[in-house]
């Protein structure tokens, strides 16, 4: 099996040897660009597994880069700046972000985040079923199971499950849930997905209240982590 391939691309010298050192000693191959034009082209010529971006680059923003990228690619991108606003994250990610880090951060949970992002590409054309700890949904007849006892979701329910499934281990907005499950016209009523994410939490979390599934990012979203097998 080949090593994943990550584009580390940050103007600070320091920062990229620091993940190089981190990264090449936990088996991953490692590409470096310090400007937005040359993340963009080293993207486009070695095709990373995943790509760690820097939002303040002296060139453009991360942004900007993040929405060229995706133009023609849906490689994972986790955002890693200081900026540790709710807006600047909310942006990120609607712009089409997996993930975002705030620095200072630890290598143990760089590492968690990229493990997710590996984990999550492609989780619903790579069998008929998907397994999270003790979940199980069974794509073909629709059945969802919890210790091997089915749970009867409503349509809705589903289909937001679905959502996470698809982007399993990625943050997604409140906007992007709403817009994605309930249409364009829902995007600002988060009351609706409050009352269902609680729903989903009750049927499939083994303690609702300190769930381990279906987390919240505070002030952004929600994410579906993948348990260790």
């Amino acid at each position: 099996m080949s090593k994943p391939t990550i584009l580390i691309v940050d103007d600070e010298l320091q920062i990229r040897r620091f993940l190089r050192i981190g990264l090449e000693a936990n088996e991953y191959n490692v590409v470096e660009a310090s400007t937005g034009k040359d993340a963009v082209l080293q993207a486009g010529m070695v095709h990373p597994d995943v790509v760690i971006l820097d939002l303040s680059l002296p060139d453009m923003t991360g942004i900007q880069v993040l929405k060229q990228i995706r133009e023609w690619s849906n490689v994972p991108v986790i955002i890693l700046s200081v900026l540790d606003r709710e807006q600047d994250k909310i942006e990120a990610l609607d712009n089409g972000a997996d993930d975002y880090v705030t620095k200072p951060f630890s290598m143990g949970e760089l590492f968690a985040r990229l493990r997710a992002a590996l984990r999550h590409i492609q989780p619903l054309q790579e069998s008929s079923e998907f397994r999270n700890g003790q979940m199980m949904v069974d794509f073909g007849r629709r059945i969802v199971k919890v210790n091997d006892t089915e749970v009867k979701l409503t349509a809705t329910e589903y289909s937001l499950l679905m959502l996470f499934i698809k982007h399993a281990g990625k943050v997604l907005t409140h906007r992007q849930i709403l817009r994605e499950v309930w249409g364009i016209h829902a995007v600002e009523h988060t009351q609706y997905l409050r009352v269902y994410m609680a729903q989903l939490r009750k049927k499939l979390e083994a303690d609702p209240l300190h769930p381990k599934i279906f987390i919240t990012e505070s002030g952004v979203g929600y994410r579906m982590v993948l348990l260790e097998e």
